[in-house]
């Protein structure tokens, strides 16, 4: 379903490339223009590589802008793009700490402005994405937000930007908090005595297996916890290690705590 003439995507690292695979699937525009410095963009129907914004062509009119640019970058990229602010155009910015407030700094008080955290499963089409819309932006808007990170996985909204530090610390960063589960889980296998290659293997499809059955159940992640648990059994073993007080549930409390006071110091 087309939703719109023009798409310009500002940045094409991984995520950026994520979401253009997915708008190009989903067929979401008649052209998606691509601005990134290091010209690596895919070469394909429809798809328009630029090396900057003073590239694009005088008819351009984008329905969206969405900057998926590091924040440490965005002083000097988001200003060229303050042409398009207007009712026309609704900014979406996926950068970790960069408020909706800055970028009416740098656009204008009357840019429509969506904030985004998706997060690294988007590249195979299983990402979430958390959405905040500033005043000013139309219900139409919002919905073609919606649409556009839907192509790569569920959606979110939140209507208290406050939050938005924690959704970074929970989803945004969540992928590498179970990547380094398997990591541990493997190492661990492998000094009770696994080869390395078989200790890998288990902790990977187990980890891939049981968040399936998460996604696919009714029932809540404590009650799924305890169907593999036998009382007095091995599981139960281990995880009387795992939830004792300095255990698990500790330490993601202490990492999420850290990852949204990072995401706060971001926003200045």
């Amino acid at each position: 379903m087309v939703l719109a003439r023009d798409l310009l995507l500002v940045g094409c690292g991984k995520m950026g490339n994520a979401l253009l695979s997915g708008w190009l699937g989903a067929a979401s525009a008649d052209r998606y223009l691509v601005v990134e410095p290091a010209g690596d963009v895919p070469r394909l129907p429809g798809v328009i590589p630029l090396t900057e914004a003073a590239q694009l062509p005088r008819d351009t009119q984008p329905a969206v802008v969405l900057f998926a640019v590091k924040p440490q970058v965005m002083d000097e990229i988001v200003p060229a793009y303050r042409r398009f602010a207007g009712p026309q155009t609704v900014f979406l910015s996926i950068a970790a700490g960069r408020t909706t407030t800055y970028f009416h700094d740098h656009l204008g008080d009357g840019a429509a402005v969506v904030r985004a955290m998706p997060n690294t499963p988007a590249a195979i089409g299983c990402g979430v994405s958390v959405l905040f819309a500033a005043p000013g932006v139309t219900a139409d808007q919002r919905e073609l937000c919606s649409r556009l990170l839907a192509a790569v996985g569920s959606v979110e909204w939140i209507e208290d930007e406050g939050l938005m530090d924690a959704v970074t610390a929970v989803s945004g960063g969540g992928p590498a908090y179970l990547f380094l589960l398997i990591e541990a889980l493997a190492a661990a296998g492998a000094k009770a005595g696994l080869p390395q290659d078989l200790a890998e293997r288990l902790a990977r499809r187990t980890v891939i297996g049981a968040g399936m059955l998460a996604d696919r159940s009714t029932e809540r992640p404590q009650t799924l916890r305890q169907n593999v648990t036998s009382p007095g059994g091995t599981t139960q073993a281990a995880l009387n290690v795992l939830m004792a007080d300095a255990g698990i549930g500790a330490l993601f409390e202490a990492a999420v705590s850290a990852a949204a006071e990072r995401s706060r110091e971001l926003a200045g």
